[in-house]
C-alpha cells in the first residue's frame, strides 16, 4: 500500500479528496501543516487521519524548520509525499531527503506560474486553462510533469469562479490519477523527467480529453421537465445530424429526441450501398428496405409498420426526390434526413410545416471507429460494430441448405438487425423489413413480438416464408417452435448456445435452413 504523507496550508481539500478515494488503494499517513489554524487539521482528525503541526519560529532558520518537519515525517514510513497549498518552497537538501514529492498547480504549466494564476489567465484572455501535478523542485512551479487536466475560461468567470472549476473539474482528477499512476508502480521520475508506463496514445489511451462546444440550447430534453443542449466536436467532418443544415428554415427546431433519433436512422441507412429508407421510433426501426428506387425501398420499409412510424424519422442513403417526398408527406413525420435534397422533393416537404428537414451532405466512408456511453462518474468506449457477414462468413447448419434469395435476405436482415435494440428479432423477406420484434428481456419474446408485428401491422406482406435473423444466440428450441408457427422458413443467428445441437434439431423438423455468423449484434442503447 502507498503511503502519503500531505503537506497544506489551508483546507487541504485535495488531500481530503485523496483521502475519500484512496486512488490505487494509497493511504494518507499524516497531515502536516505549518499553521496550526489551518482547516486541513480538523478535515483530517474527522477521517481519522494523523496531523502534524510544525510551525516556523520567528527567529527560526529554514534549514532549522524543515530539520524538524523531516522527522515528523520520518515516523512515518511514507512512500510518496503530496503538497496542497503549502506555501512554502522547500529545499534541495529537503526535496533529495523526501521520497518523491508532488505538487498541484492551478494551471497548465509553465503558463501562470505564481500565486495568481487564475488572476493571470483571465487577464491573457486565454480560453482553455487547468492544472499540473508535477514533481516538487527547489525552483517554484517548475519540476517535471506528471499530468495536466484543462477545463474551458467561460465568458463572465472571475478568478473565484475559475478557482472553483479548476479545483473541481481539473484538480479532483489529475491529482488522485497521479497517486494511482505511483500507486501501481506506473512511474519513473529520473533525469529525463517523468515516464508514465502505459499512457501511450492508440485507440484506448490511458486518459481522454474530450472538449465539444455547445452548438445550441434544446427546448427540452426527453421530456419537457428536463433542459437539454446539443454539444458539436468541431473537427468531425463525417456526415452528421449534429452538423446537418436544416433546409425548411420555417421550421421549428429540432428536439432532444428528434436528434437521437435521427442519429440512429442515419447509423441504419448507411449500411447499404444500393438505395435504401428507413422508418425510425424512439431509435428502433419501424421498418427498412433497399430497392432499385428510392421510393419504392421508402414504400417498403413503411408498408413494415405504418401505424408504429407516425411521427417517426426518415432517412436515406440517396439524395430525396420528388417522388418519395410525394410518399413521405402522406403521414406525418417529424425529420427527413437525406444527402441532398431535388429542387421538386423540397418543394413538396417544405409544404409541411412541422417536418423537418435535415441534409447531412454526402456520405462518405465512416471515419469515427469508437462509440462511447456516458454512465454516471465516466463513460464507456468502444469499437464501433461495423462488422456484417458475407456469404462466405455463414456456417450452414441444416440439413437443408438455404436459397440464394434466402442467403440475400440473411444478409439484409442483418445489417438491419444490428441497430434493433436487444433481445432483437427481425423477420424480412427480400430485401424489406417485415416484423421487428426489439427491446424483449425473452428471446421468445421478441419472436412472438415480431410475428404479431407482420402479421397485424405490415401491409401487403406477412410472416410467410420469411427469414428470421437473431441478434445473439437461441438458448432453447422455444424460439424456432414459435418463429415455425409464424411461417419463417430460414434462420440466421450467431449460433454458439450450449443447446445448438436441439436447435438445429428443431430447425430440421421444419424444414428450415439455418446459418451461424459465430458474431452476435447486441444494442443496449
Amino acid at each position: 500500500m502507498l503511503r502519503i504523507a500531505g503537506l497544506a496550508g489551508n483546507r487541504g481539500r485535495n488531500l481530503m479528496h485523496i483521502a475519500d478515494l484512496s486512488p490505487g488503494g494509497a493511504e494518507l499517513a499524516v497531515v502536516c501543516t505549518d499553521d496550526g489554524s489551518a482547516p486541513v487539521l480538523s478535515s483530517a482528525a474527522d477521517r481519522g487521519i494523523p496531523t502534524e503541526v510544525v510551525e516556523r519560529g520567528d527567529d527560526e532558520s529554514r534549514a532549522d524548520h524543515e530539520s524538524r518537519l523531516r522527522a515528523r515525517l520520518d515516523d512515518y514510513e511514507v512512500d510518496l509525499v503530496c503538497m496542497d497549498g503549502y506555501m512554502r518552497v522547500l529545499s534541495a537538501d529537503l526535496l533529495d531527503d523526501l521520497p518523491t514529492t508532488l505538487n498541484v498547480h492551478p494551471s497548465l504549466l509553465p503558463a501562470f506560474r505564481g500565486e495568481d494564476a487564475h488572476e493571470q489567465a483571465l487577464a491573457a484572455g486565454v480560453r482553455t486553462t487547468g492544472c499540473t501535478v508535477h514533481v516538487a523542485t527547489e525552483e517554484l512551479d517548475a519540476g517535471p510533469i506528471v499530468t495536466q487536466e484543462a477545463v474551458p475560461v467561460h465568458e463572465g468567470d472571475d478568478a473565484e469562479t475559475l478557482k472553483r472549476r479548476v479545483l473541481h473539474e481539473a484538480e479532483f482528477k489529475a491529482y488522485p490519477r497521479a497517486v494511482e499512476w505511483f500507486a501501481e508502480d506506473r512511474i519513473t521520475v529520473d533525469d529525463d523527467g517523468v515516464t508514465v508506463e502505459g499512457d501511450e496514445a492508440g485507440q484506448f489511451p490511458a486518459r481522454r480529453v474530450v472538449s465539444d462546444d455547445r452548438r445550441r440550447t434544446l427546448r427540452y430534453g426527453e421530456n419537457p421537465h428536463q433542459d437539454a443542449a446539443l454539444y458539436a466536436d468541431v473537427a468531425s467532418d463525417e456526415a452528421s445530424v449534429v452538423h446537418a443544415a436544416q433546409l425548411n428554415e420555417g421550421a421549428k427546431a429540432l428536439s432532444y429526441n428528434n436528434y437521437n433519433d435521427a442519429d440512429a436512422a442515419l447509423d441504419l441507412i448507411r449500411e447499404f450501398d444500393e438505395p435504401a429508407a428507413a422508418v425510425i421510433k424512439h431509435t428502433n426501426p419501424a421498418g427498412c428496405a433497399t430497392a432499385d428506387s428510392l421510393a419504392t425501398a421508402y414504400e417498403d420499409a413503411l408498408a413494415t409498420d405504418a401505424m408504429s412510424a407516425f411521427g417517426g424519422i426518415v432517412a436515406l442513403n440517396r439524395p430525396c426526390d420528388a417522388a418519395t417526398a410525394d410518399a413521405i408527406v402522406e403521414s406525418f413525420k417529424e425529420v427527413v434526413v437525406a444527402p441532398g435534397y431535388t429542387d421538386g422533393a423540397l418543394d413538396v416537404l417544405s409544404e409541411k410545416e412541422d417536418l423537418r428537414v435535415l441534409d447531412v451532405g454526402s456520405l462518405g466512408d465512416r471515419t469515427t471507429t469508437l462509440s462511447e456511453k456516458p454512465l454516471t462518474g465516466g463513460r464507456l468506449v468502444q469499437e464501433r460494430d461495423d462488422w456484417a457477414p458475407t456469404r462466405a462468413d455463414l456456417e450452414v447448419v441444416t440439413e437443408r441448405d438455404p436459397t440464394d434469395d434466402e442467403i440475400e435476405t440473411m444478409l439484409f436482415a442483418w445489417r438491419t438487425l444490428k441497430h434493433v435494440k436487444s433481445n432483437a428479432i427481425l423477420f424480412a423477406a427480400g430485401t424489406e423489413t417485415v416484423g421487428i420484434g426489439m427491446g424483449q428481456v425473452s428471446r421468445v419474446d421478441a419472436v412472438r413480438l415480431a410475428a404479431m408485428k407482420a402479421d397485424e401491422h405490415a401491409e401487403g406482406k406477412d410472416a410467410a416464408g420469411a427469414v428470421m435473423a437473431s441478434d445473439a444466440f437461441f438458448p432453447f428450441p422455444d424460439g424456432i417452435e414459435e418463429a415455425a408457427e409464424a411461417g419463417v422458413e430460414a434462420v440466421i443467428q450467431p449460433g454458439g448456445s450450449v443447446n445448438d445441437d436441439d436447435v438445429v434439431a428443431a430447425a430440421d423438423e421444419h424444414d428450415m435452413a439455418m446459418a451461424f455468423t459465430g458474431k452476435r449484434c447486441f444494442r443496449h442503447d
